[in-house]
């Protein structure tokens, strides 16, 4: 079992919320109502580890160690809406969310793929990472500096615990679980050929609510996260290289084959594909 380990290793490095973060430090006069909104949208953002985890659970009924981990992931993203709140509440408690806003985004994801829906989530810590290691870097008020900075270290390591696990998929499921990784990698490294912002957050994941069916849009400002990419933490090619970049750099690890490109892992799918199906691999044009 992983989950032993990684709790040991996750708990060696927690941060304590009331000794950790340097309140002390706050200054009025560095945070603008601007980016006091965006602290909001992403507590509430933050919030949704909730729904993931009961689709989590859900979805990984015969797998116990997955399961447990979830009892960390939740704990620690929990926290994250919790030391946003926290700021806001100390600093601008007019834009604490209420808890009907946090409730709004907690309904059902439909049931997906397991292999799919974890690497859909280890991408996703990827990029969240570079999201608030960019907004760290564009708020100019200490504490809330601090705290994304502390945030996006979390990711990373849920990151890390996720690949533990994928690599234990395919010492289980093989040339599946490979197919099922490339398959949804080569999605979330396209980012700058599609509209959206690619994210577990910003996909649609029940078709009966739609469009109301993602996390973004049962926020207060559905229009909030392109905003704050585009216009405001200028989330731009280079740090979405920085994303891609990175995603290739762990399927290459998991692989055990160097991917330079996402046109690189697409053919590495399709051969996967095309072994799958016993059929001759196809066309080597992405």
């Amino acid at each position: 079992m992983l989950y032993p380990e990684l709790f040991k290793q996750l708990e060696s490095v927690r941060w304590d919320m009331d000794k950790d973060i340097p309140w002390d430090r706050f200054d009025a006069s560095m945070l603008s109502d601007e980016q006091a909104q965006t602290i909001k949208m992403n507590a509430i953002t933050e919030w949704a580890a909730l729904p993931a985890t009961e689709m989590f659970l859900r979805d990984n009924r015969d797998d116990s160690d997955f399961s447990a981990f979830m009892s960390i992931w939740f704990f620690e993203e929990q926290k994250h809406s919790l030391v946003l709140m926290e700021y806001l509440r100390r600093f601008r408690p007019d834009l604490v969310p209420t808890e009907q806003e946090l409730h709004e985004i907690r309904f059902e994801f439909e049931p997906a793929p397991a292999l799919e829906t974890l690497m859909l989530h280890f991408c996703g810590e990827i990029r969240l990472n570079h999201w608030y290691r960019r907004a760290s870097e564009w708020h100019t008020e200490p504490v809330i500096k601090h705290i994304y900075q502390t945030l996006s270290q979390d990711e990373a390591r849920h990151g890390g615990a996720y690949l533990r696990y994928m690599k234990r998929a395919i010492g289980k499921f093989g040339v599946e679980a490979k197919a099922a990784f490339a398959k949804v990698g080569v999605l979330m490294a396209s980012a700058r050929r599609t509209a959206q912002a690619l994210h577990p957050t910003n996909l649609h994941v029940n078709k009966t609510l739609f469009p109301r069916d993602t996390i973004q849009s049962r926020l207060p400002n559905p229009e909030w996260l392109e905003h704050w990419l585009d216009k405001q933490i200028n989330f731009d090619a280079v740090w979405e290289t920085k994303v891609v970049e990175r995603i290739l750099h762990n399927m290459s690890l998991l692989m055990d084959r160097s991917f330079k490109s996402v046109q690189e892992l697409n053919r590495f799918r399709k051969e996967l594909g095309a072994s799958l199906t016993g059929a001759a691999p196809a066309s080597s044009a992405a």
